[in-house]
């Protein structure tokens, strides 16, 4: 049986080093006594079973014992994006109708009347680390909550509307742990240097899955790329996760000898690596594995490329990871053949339990499972389209709310952006529609040059993605709009954020 999330702090090695930073080292010891401390504590404020803990925190030693501490309490752990302004973290504080909220005082000034529920329990995180750090203070051993409770809610970053709190259980967490520890062969000397949001389940999963192999976590918040590469030199790193715009701007830093020497792997997942940038990757990080995955929060993860594989495969997202099924089907529920186009559902023990207090978004998403499915069950219909080939492999084709219809034709954005891309000089492109009365919608391509480039170079890039776009392109596929920005904007999970691409495209003249 699959053991309760807080058993994690004794899958390691008592003295092994279990977690470090600026803070120091704690070892595996260390952590499942900060564990039981803090949720001896939080046990004692009378919280009925179940209430709803939320943490708006940096990176820190009590961003991640809390979630180990509330699952051990009994409790659910609702993580709040630090990056996320006041009325975001109202609605999240409402929406899940919070007991107590963990914070520091800089961001509780922020909050206005009204923001927070009745009898919220305001908790400053400096009072939550006393507790932690306080030698002989009563201590709740490992619990025996069943793998179905619930433990988690995790709000989606609300980039398409508005912020979905999606249920999860012990068996979630730690059945993800355990697939992403085994297919990429985590193991306790290990070290994986945390940098993206842990609010974001990809973000999570670098904790969990790197203690179910027993090795030690570095958690970072960063404002410059060089930040990631010092920290990895300085802690001797060997795994890295990330998403497109982090790597972007890593190919594009110098990196010392030290920092390279000790990577072993880098994992991609929210938005897929483009062929320029996987040649970007190789470049920089020669001999590092360099693992593609997809996934999505309702689901966790969906499938993986195994390294060995990249070079034959750079298109594709690779096939379903362990204890996960993975179908491609068709509009009336069908599986698809080889190399037709069809909706990617997840099936099995990953899927998460639905929308929290949500019946009707719930059952949009999650569905029965299609009745080839080994599982059974209630399945998450991702509305993402993908084709399997004849190999098993799936190549992602398009989310179907960012699918763009131009003319009669349905366009994926992705092919858009990677003909963009193949131009030399492109750092990051995306392809949006744009409503059109003529067309339905129109093509808007937004680009961002590298950083590398001269000013000339900038000013003309325009005009030379044009131009081999009309090469690359059918005519129903190219951009009535190209428009060159400096900076991409960005959601707090660190993913361009096409609604406010969308918005910024309303008003955009061509380039």
């Amino acid at each position: 049986m699959i053991p309760p999330l807080d058993h994690l702090p004794r899958r390691g090695r008592p003295d092994a080093p279990a977690l470090a930073g600026k803070f120091g080292v704690i070892d595996y010891a260390g952590l499942d006594a900060m564990t039981g401390r803090l949720a001896h504590w939080l046990a004692a404020q009378g919280f009925p079973g179940g209430s709803r803990i939320a943490a708006w925190l940096p990176k820190g030693v009590a961003t991640v014992v809390l979630p180990l501490a509330v699952a051990r309490a009994g409790l659910v752990y609702v993580p709040v994006n630090p990056l996320l302004r006041r009325a975001q973290v109202a609605h999240i504080l409402a929406d899940s109708e919070a007991a107590m909220l963990v914070s520091a005082p800089a961001r509780l000034a922020t909050l206005e009347a009204g923001d927070t529920p009745p009898g919220l329990v305001i908790a400053e995180e400096s009072a939550v680390e006393a507790v932690m750090d306080r030698d002989g203070a009563p201590a709740l051993p490992p619990g025996d909550a069943p793998p179905e409770r619930l433990v988690e809610i995790l709000y989606t970053s609300g980039s398409t509307g508005r912020p979905k709190g999606v249920m999860l259980s012990h068996a979630n967490l730690m059945i993800g742990a355990r697939a992403v520890a085994t297919y990429l062969g985590l193991a306790a000397e290990d070290r994986t240097l945390a940098v993206l949001p842990l609010s974001f389940d990809y973000g999570q999963n670098q904790l969990l899955s790197t203690w179910w192999a027993g090795g030690c976590v570095v958690p970072l918040d960063y404002l410059l790329p060089r930040e990631v590469v010092k920290a990895i030199g300085t802690h001797r790193i060997t795994t890295l996760a990330g998403v497109p715009p982090l790597w972007t701007q890593l190919v594009e830093t110098a990196w010392p000898a030290e920092a390279e020497r000790s990577l072993r792997r880098i994992t991609n997942s929210g938005g897929a690596l483009t062929r320029p940038l996987i040649a970007r990757l190789r470049e920089t990080f020669p001999g590092v594995d360099i693992v593609a995955m997809y996934g999505l929060t309702e689901a966790f993860r969906s499938t993986f490329l195994p390294p060995a594989m990249l070079a034959d495969h750079p298109d594709s997202i690779g096939r379903a990871i362990p204890d996960a099924e993975v179908l491609v089907v068709r509009p009336d529920g069908t599986l698809a053949a080889d190399e037709e186009p069809g909706e990617l559902v997840h099936c099995g023990p990953l899927v998460a339990q639905g929308y929290w207090r949500d019946a009707a978004r719930t059952a949009e998403r999650f569905r029965p499972a299609p009745a080839t499915s080994r599982y059974g069950g209630m399945a998450v219909w991702s509305g993402d389209t993908v084709v399997r080939d004849r190999d098993g492999l799936l190549r992602f084709v398009g989310r179907g709310d960012a699918m763009i219809k131009s003319a009669g034709n349905r366009i994926s954005p992705s092919e858009i952006e990677d003909a963009a891309l193949a131009v030399s000089g492109v750092a990051e492109a995306c392809a949006l529609g744009r409503p059109d009365a003529r067309l339905g919608q129109a093509i808007v391509l937004f680009l961002r040059g590298e950083a590398s480039l001269c000013a000339d170079d900038q000013a003309a890039l325009v005009d030379r993605v044009r131009g081999a776009l009309r090469q690359l392109l059918p005519t129903f596929m190219q951009p009535a709009d190209i428009l060159r920005l400096e900076a991409m904007p960005r959601n707090p999970n660190g993913k361009i954020d096409r609604v406010a691409l969308a918005a910024l495209a309303q008003g955009g003249e061509g380039a």
